[in-house]
């Protein structure tokens, strides 16, 4: 009797197309909490900033490339094969790998600051890679949205970064620099525009008021016009918001300060004191956006003052660092001590203002 032939081994069962696109937006995802505190790769060889960049630059450009060519083979019937679809995802996955190891070779050393940025860009490209596994899982390859997916996607943007990212730490907290006091005067403009704005009635009013001979005794609420009060501020309210707004003004100008001389005296080499001038810096936008905030009405003074006392201290803590780093060679410059007087006076306003409804809070 002949043997029997040898068992053929089971060959697995690849998924369907649009399975592997899932799973693989599913796998891409996963990885981005690892890139958000993963350290740098230990290693002895000397960091070479050309090589590194060149190294960004073309794995940047090769995320771009097997994403248009995803996008392509999925835009149209049929749909790729199931080993045509594994072979694509693996070079998309390959791609992506090799772009989060080249931001694990930018050493510590070279700057936090600059560390940052690239992780940003980093993070932006897997996350913007994983929303076109989604739009290509769920939009059907008959629908128009495909032929925009290359012009709009975010993944191709975030790729188009990577040569736009400041070069070194210096170059870094710049452009981190110039981001804040755009931030802080975005706000004192919204603050001042809420100012002027937030009694819409105010005008109407005031006419009225100056024609009540002719009108009588005609009730505001008949003629349509709200008697909500928390719309609007008290004439203490009014009086609070001046040095608010001044202390926003100082907080400009000294975000713009700093990154003058940050810009003129700034050296490279002085990574740890850049970053510190940075990060310090990075707290005086959201203190100024919580006093903002805590302006509009209805206002509780006690809030506006708390507010500005955390300001105020992010204030001078970031002069105080600036001060006594390497792009302040003279330490007794005129304009430190200037704005940290400004900001005194401010502060010192604020609590004379508040002082009331402070001790009716601690007398209840």
């Amino acid at each position: 009797m002949a043997n029997a032939a040898a068992p053929t081994a089971a060959v697995p069962t690849l998924a369907p197309p649009l399975e592997q696109i899932r799973h693989l937006a599913e796998e891409l995802r996963l990885l981005i909490p690892g890139v958000r505190v993963g350290e740098a790769l230990e290693t002895t060889k000397e960091f070479n900033p050309e090589t590194f960049w060149r190294r960004l630059n073309e794995a940047a450009v090769n995320v771009s490339r097997e994403a248009t060519t995803l996008t392509e083979v999925f835009s149209h019937l049929p749909l790729p094969s199931p080993q045509e679809t594994q072979r694509f995802c693996e070079q998309v996955r390959a791609a992506i790998k090799a772009m989060i190891a080249v931001y694990y070779s930018l050493p510590k050393n070279q700057g936090i600051t600059l560390r940052k940025l690239v992780r940003s860009t980093t993070l932006d490209i897997v996350d913007g890679m994983a929303q076109l596994m989604d739009v290509l899982f769920m939009t059907p390859t008959q629908s128009s949205e495909n032929n925009d997916l290359i012009s709009y996607n975010s993944v191709w943007t975030a790729c188009q970064q990577v040569p736009q990212i400041p070069r070194d730490n210096k170059a870094a907290a710049l452009s981190m620099l110039t981001k804040n006091v755009d931030f802080v005067k975005d706000a004192h403009e919204e603050m001042e525009q809420a100012v002027e704005e937030c009694d819409p009635y105010c005008g109407l009013l005031n006419d009225i008021e100056d024609n009540s001979d002719n009108h009588g005794d005609e009730e505001d609420d008949g003629l349509g016009y709200p008697n909500n009060r928390d719309l609007y501020w008290s004439e203490e309210d009014q009086e609070l918001i001046i040095p608010c707004l001044a202390l926003v003004r100082a907080s400009k100008a000294c975000l713009k300060k700093i990154r003058i001389s940050v810009a003129e005296n700034g050296k490279k080499d002085q990574v740890a004191q850049l970053d510190d001038i940075v990060d310090i810096s990075d707290e005086i936008s959201p203190c100024v956006d919580d006093l903002a905030l805590s302006i509009y009405p209805p206002m509780c003074h006690l809030t506006v003052r708390i507010n500005s006392a955390k300001l105020v201290s992010v204030l001078k803590k970031a002069l105080e660092i600036t001060k006594a780093s390497h792009v302040t060679p003279q330490p007794e410059d005129s304009w430190i001590p200037l704005l940290i007087n400004a900001v005194d006076h401010c502060m010192n306003r604020i609590k004379e203002l508040t002082q009331n409804e402070l001790e009716l809070t601690f007398a209840e």
